[in-house]
């Protein structure tokens, strides 16, 4: 069996980081880690191919080369995966669709005509769909029954040979799936439950043994949905990726996503320094208690949000954070008390947002009861460039106002850099020097060559620029290729401000307008 993977499309995000991705000439900054897994769980006797199309386009001898192609999405990649479906149909391929957005909305995929809807988990429905091309079937819907969820010891080591290697900022590998809270608004409790599964510790350096042999050099990202949901077995994997990393010479830096009472853990957090970890993602969501409290989100309202965000940080580990404006029963002013807690602990990604509700999460459910979903919110994509899909406690207009100046003020360049030296000041060095990661090559020279002419001459804020840096090179000299970094992420958020501002002021008229006309439609 000749095998197409196509991954599609991610629109342009907060996290897409193209000006960014441009200066060292990546094309993308994550592997789509879903269908070289998917590849590896097939049988190892058919033939694959994969083309990412972050990275390029499908040529027509591929399409032609195909006997199956293979989908996979997230929700933000509906439109052009639909789109692909539609391309492979018109080839008259067979065509099977998996992942978080078939799975969660699995008529949209059918709709366009995929043949095999193989939803859920891999490790459980791909075997199916095996024996369902076996017995000569040409379409089926496969689940995984009564909310089956796999042993993931048994997954095998992803495809990474399939990958183009330079196309790609970084490497993602996963140990768990699941996370043990019960977040509203969280759709991976739906779709990985609530019970973390964690690989065998001998499982995740196998992968990086694997990477290693083939050459590649890029910072891991772990992308479990909650890398301390199991906190157990994190502590049984962490002495042995440490001993891994001396061993290997710290080939790789290592960053991950995780809950907040991660702060009140100084031994992991210690421990995921020392087995080569220099950054974090956090849902912090908000400040507002009540508004936490209402999602469930009630891991984020035991302990001092500020004093996590600040003992983190000097632990070592570069705290990035998801902060959401719009939750119920939210008071006037949610955007400015956002704005101010990420300028007092100075976290310089912040990834704000809008609340979307995904379909079947506990949120979806509960408005859907109450008829305050709008139409057509299945189609939410959680772009930080999309409104609300429902009517929330207060109005629309004034939580989008808050949000577009909320956005704008966090990433205008002066406020961006203040806040950047000030975190950078206070970050604990990394322990290891000879970390993974870029060399002094041409590229990075050429990209450090690019920043410094756009931020530290061309600029209104280009002394600002040299001031910190040097400041940051007299009192923290571990962390100055750190704060450069981050200084090139700004690259990104120096136009999406931008968009986000135009997008969501559009969006805004528009159903201003639609509300006015359905008003005089009452009066009529």
């Amino acid at each position: 069996m000749r095998v197409l993977l196509v991954y599609p499309i991610f629109p342009k995000s907060f996290w897409s980081f193209e000006k960014t991705l441009d200066l060292v000439d990546c094309k993308a900054l994550l592997p789509p880690l879903g269908l070289i897994t998917v590849a590896a769980i097939l049988p190892q006797e058919w033939e694959f191919k994969l083309v990412d199309r972050n990275v390029r386009a499908v040529t027509e001898a591929e399409w032609e080369w195909a006997e199956l192609v293979i989908l996979s999405a997230m929700i933000v990649q509906k439109n052009d995966f639909l789109d692909q479906i539609q391309e492979a149909k018109k080839r008259g391929k067979i065509v099977a669709v998996g992942g978080p957005f078939p799975t969660a909305l699995p008529h949209e995929a059918e709709k366009m005509g995929a043949d095999f809807l193989v939803l859920d988990e891999g490790e459980i429905t791909l075997p199916m769909f095996v024996a369902a091309l076996e017995r000569g079937e040409t379409s089926g819907i496969l689940r995984a029954a009564n909310g089956e969820k796999p042993d993931v010891t048994t997954t095998p080591i992803p495809r990474f040979d399939l990958l183009e290697k330079q196309a790609y900022d970084m490497m993602a590998l996963q140990f768990s799936r699941g996370c043990p809270f019960q977040c509203e608004f969280c759709d991976i409790i739906v779709l990985y439950g609530r019970k973390p599964r964690t690989k065998a510790p001998e499982q995740l350096l196998a992968e990086l043994d694997r990477l290693l042999e083939l050459g590649f050099t890029q910072t891991i990202f772990l992308v479990d949905d909650n890398f301390i949901g199991n906190k157990r077995n994190v502590k049984l994997l962490l002495p042995a990726l440490k001993e891994w990393m001396e061993k290997n010479n710290y080939p790789f830096r290592m960053m991950t996503e995780a809950s907040v009472d991660l702060a009140q853990d100084q031994e992991l957090m210690n421990m995921m320094v020392e087995a080569n970890f220099y950054a974090v993602f956090l849902g912090i969501e908000t400040p507002d208690e009540g508004s936490l409290a209402l999602t469930k989100k009630f891991q984020n309202t035991r302990n001092s949000l500020v004093d996590a965000v600040d003992n983190i940080t000097r632990s070592g580990l570069r705290v990035m954070a998801g902060f959401i404006i719009g939750f119920d029963g939210e008071k006037s002013g949610a955007g400015d008390r956002i704005i101010q807690f990420v300028e007092t602990t100075a976290i310089p990604v912040a990834m704000f947002s809008m609340l979307q509700v995904l379909p079947n999460t506990g949120l979806w459910h509960r408005l859907k009861k109450e008829g305050r979903l709008l139409e057509g919110s299945e189609t939410a994509n959680i772009n930080q460039t999309t409104l609300m899909n429902f009517i929330p406690t207060r109005p629309i207009e004034e939580i989008a106002q808050e949000y577009i100046d909320g956005f704008w003020k966090l990433y205008d360049p002066q406020v961006f850099l203040d806040r950047t030296h000030r975190y950078y000041l206070k970050l604990g060095a990394p322990r290891r020097k000879k970390a993974g990661g870029r060399t002094l090559s041409w590229k990075t020279i050429k990209a450090l060559s690019i920043l410094i002419w756009r931020q530290g001459v061309v600029r209104k804020t280009r002394w600002t620029f040299w001031i910190y840096l040097l400041d940051i090179i007299r009192k923290n000299p571990g962390v100055v290729e750190m704060y450069l970094v981050m200084c090139a992420h700004f690259e990104h958020f120096y136009d999406y401000r931008q968009e986000v501002r135009q997008q969501i002021e559009s969006q805004l008229a528009e159903y201003v307008k639609k509300k006015q006309e359905l008003e005089l439609v009452k009066v009529a």
